[in-house]
């Protein structure tokens, strides 16, 4: 089959595509200044999108790499339609290695896997295209879920603190932390909305602000340094952000400078909420410092847009996530239901 572009207007609600039996992710690393889709024809490709973060955010891993063992299947079928099952597990491992900290990437191939396991002979494309697809719409919805239920929690109208994206463009559809702060206003909860602009990579000031501004949000970008300062001002309601895995404990994972924003938000008397499917809750994680967390390239933090900013013969630290305790926390929301003040209890009880 010859490749087909893909001929749509870049969406964050559609980042993640699966069109003309390919595979295609909305390039985030190319956005604001470039809207434009990645096809992906092969399980490799797909990890290494992930990797390099053509798609970012734990729920929109988990649904690529869904879709990638469509990919996978395909290709060892083609080589073997005896032994594909035997084959294909190389490419589940490839794609599981491809972000450590995402628990929602090892949930969805674990998924797939069951799904593999119930076939018998034929060809498995269309049952776990199938599969995936479920996996997508699934999050989808949940993120509605728990938008409304998150939003139930404020009272307003207030503004609130973002990190990162936490919105359609990390999710299957209209976003974790965004989908709440869509749902707020909706409500008529909503003042404005203050964006971290989130280093090294920016998603705050690339990606946030551009879902919101699209959308017609109120949106106003933060330096990360800024946040306490302007939670120092009142009139801040709560952090809202989303997660990468949340521990039995109820310690959360998220991009780093999530941690530092909980400890200023507490003492500013500003609520934190972490927006996330229950399929981020890791209940086999005791606490927070079992999670993984996943450390990159020094150059992300020593250059910024292919210049060199840190001074030379410096090196970087460069952690891609931090854990904030569960004492930091103020609520969980998931599409269950809303967990306050989190513990192991109370997620055992959510998660039962």
């Amino acid at each position: 089959m010859e490749a087909q572009p893909l001929n749509i207007r870049a969406e964050a609600d559609r980042a993640i595509v699966w069109e003309h039996d390919r595979l295609y992710l909305l390039d985030q690393r190319l956005l604001p200044a470039r809207e434009e889709y990645l096809e992906l024809r092969e399980a490799a490709a797909s990890a290494t999108a992930i990797t390099d973060m053509v798609v970012r955010g734990a729920p929109a891993i988990g649904i690529t790499a869904a879709y990638a063992v469509v990919l996978a299947a395909r290709a060892r079928f083609a080589e073997s339609a005896e032994r594909w099952k035997e084959r294909i597990e190389q490419d589940l491992r490839l794609l599981a290695a491809s972000r450590p900290t995402a628990v929602n990437l090892f949930w969805a191939i674990e998924r797939m896997r069951g799904r593999i396991a119930t076939l018998g002979e034929g060809d498995p494309e269309a049952a776990l295209l199938s599969e995936a697809m479920s996996i997508h719409r699934e999050d989808a919805a949940a993120n509605r879920a728990m938008g409304d239920l998150g939003a139930a929690l404020i009272d307003g109208p207030t503004s609130v603190i973002t990190h990162c994206n936490a919105g359609a463009l990390a999710t299957g559809g209209y976003g974790t932390a965004l989908g709440v702060i869509r749902s707020a206003h909706v409500a008529g909860k909503l003042r404005q909305v203050y964006a971290d602009e989130t280093r090294p990579w920016l998603q705050g000031s690339r990606l946030t602000a551009w879902e919101l501004s699209r959308d017609g949000l109120p949106v106003t970008l933060l330096a990360d340094g800024a946040a306490a300062a302007r939670m120092a001002q009142g009139g801040i309601g709560w952090i809202i952000v989303g997660s990468d895995r949340i521990a039995a404990n109820g310690d959360v994972a998220n991009k780093i400078g999530t941690y530092s924003l909980a400890v200023a938000a507490r003492h500013h008397g500003v609520r934190v909420m972490v927006a996330a499917p229950t399929s981020t809750i890791d209940m086999q994680v005791a606490s927070g410092e079992q999670i993984p967390i996943e450390s990159r390239d020094p150059r992300e933090v020593l250059f910024c847009g292919g210049r060199q900013v840190g001074a030379e013969g410096v090196d970087a630290w460069n952690p891609v996530f931090d854990v904030t305790p569960a004492g930091l926390v103020d609520a969980i929301v998931t599409e269950r239901g809303a967990v306050l003040s989190p513990d192991r209890e109370k997620l055992e009880k959510l998660m039962a």
